[in-house]
């Protein structure tokens, strides 16, 4: 398979994963606090990737420490507590359309502080692709009076965290392999997490038994939806831009509409539109 072919096989395979990881969010919610689904997922993945990929660790140098730290303060551990956070107020699918605001970021952060080079065509699909998510999220907002908006600020935070991420890893890691950045960011990770784990009190939850089923979904989404997930994704920003790679999240929002749909989170037909018009911008911005 050549790199087109691959770029695109990733780009499917992560949207279907991250797609499903709202809905996971959502499920550990039930029985555990925003802060214990963030930081389960993170030990999760951790221990996961201590496992398989331990000896990748060797490959970085000295040097590239400080940005494998750097890499995974904004691409994982602050956004896996915003979007938890953020999922306490606001639907899950509403909260994956806004995720699409990452490309846009992306290109900005990317042209301003990393002097990236770029086409035409790749502003206009960021834009295009923009339009559709403020579609899909002012149609929401009319629709779900009920909940506080305010929260998807949160979600915008992570998005630009997840910016400046991809463009540290474009820049600085290109040249070290997918697991051994994954594997270094999560042990860096794996303390303040168990840290932060340790301040909380699962007993006073619903129930036992339902605070149990809520780490098993969180469970799910730290060994799927974010190791081997990240694992994925780093290599998809390696083998294509950073834009590109970004353009995962035009596609999340399909994906977590549907499971939307099966937990009863409907969609407007003004949002069906925003959906095309999102895909719309994936084309553009990765056209040659």
């Amino acid at each position: 398979m050549d790199a087109k072919q691959l770029k695109w096989g990733y780009l499917l395979v992560l949207s279907l994963i991250w797609g499903s990881s709202f809905i996971l969010i959502k499920r550990g919610l039930v029985g555990l606090t925003a802060v214990q689904v963030g930081s389960f997922r993170i030990i999760f993945a951790a221990l996961f990737l201590f496992i398989i990929g331990f000896k990748s660790l060797k490959k970085i140098s000295r040097r590239q420490w400080k940005f494998v730290a750097i890499t995974s303060f904004f691409g994982t551990f602050t956004p896996a507590y915003l979007f938890a956070i953020a999922e306490t107020e606001v639907d899950s699918s509403i909260v994956a359309i806004l995720n699409s605001l990452t490309p846009l970021n992306t290109l900005v952060l990317g042209i301003v502080i990393f002097g990236i080079q770029f086409q035409k065509r790749q502003v206009l699909g960021v834009f295009v692709g923009l339009i559709g998510c403020l579609l899909l999220v002012l149609s929401g907002a009319s629709s779900h009076p009920g909940q506080n908006y305010y929260y998807v600020i949160l979600v915008v935070i992570a998005t630009i965290c997840y910016a400046i991420n991809v463009n540290l890893i474009k820049k600085y890691l290109s040249d070290l392999n997918s697991v051994s950045i994954t594997t270094g960011n999560f042990m860096v990770l794996l303390l303040p997490a168990l840290i932060i784990l340790s301040t909380t009190d699962i007993s006073h939850r619903i129930d036992i038994e339902t605070a149990q089923h809520s780490i098993f979904f969180v469970m799910i989404l730290g060994v799927l939806g974010t190791g081997i997930a990240n694992v994925l994704f780093f290599k998809l920003i390696q083998i294509s831009s950073p834009v590109f790679a970004t353009s995962v999240t035009y596609l999340i929002p399909i994906v977590a509409f549907f499971w939307g749909l099966l937990d009863n989170e409907m969609l407007t037909p003004v949002q069906f539109f925003g959906a095309f018009v999102i895909l719309l911008g994936v084309y553009l911005s990765a056209k040659k």
